[in-house]
């Protein structure tokens, strides 16, 4: 045999030994060896019960912003509100003049410029979506370790 006609079988048996020791480092002693802590407190091969559900609760005095221009934390439920192009629940309460029925706080002017700086009479198309920016607060239990500083502990 030429070396020639030797080069596709020495290819074929490296593609297959590229194949076969990555499944031979994998097999039980490797995932023994490799121990990661996850999330999930119940190994996959059980059913693990549900989280908790946290209720909603705010502070008396509302919740701390984080940095100056974070938008304001939502402290209530939202969770079956719908917010399409034709209707938007949060605007019933938080638009002129609903927010003085219900003594819920008004929606900022800033809500009121489009994006050349026109003031409306509506909320702008860019600011209608009001959980892009604006998220429901809860005083849970974090997933992780966390050692944020929010702007004034952090000087």
């Amino acid at each position: 045999m030429t070396f020639v006609r030797l080069i596709p079988l020495i290819a074929a048996a490296a593609v297959a030994v590229a194949l076969v020791i990555p499944f031979a480092a994998s097999g039980p002693l490797a995932q023994e060896a490799k121990q990661h802590k996850a999330l999930r407190e119940a190994p996959l091969t059980e059913m693990s019960p549900p989280p908790e559900v946290t209720k909603q609760s705010v502070p008396a005095s509302g919740f701390e912003r984080a940095y100056r221009q974070q938008p304001p934390l939502i402290p209530h439920k939202v969770d079956g509100y719908q917010i399409t192009t034709e209707n938007n629940a949060c605007m019933g309460c938080h638009d002129w003049p609903g927010n003085t029925r219900v003594n819920a706080p008004k929606i900022s002017e800033t809500h009121y410029v489009d994006r050349q700086g026109v003031r409306l009479d509506k909320v702008a198309g860019t600011r209608y979506f009001c959980q892009q920016c604006h998220v429901p607060q809860a005083d849970a239990k974090p997933l992780v370790g966390n050692i944020f500083k929010n702007a004034t502990q952090a000087k």
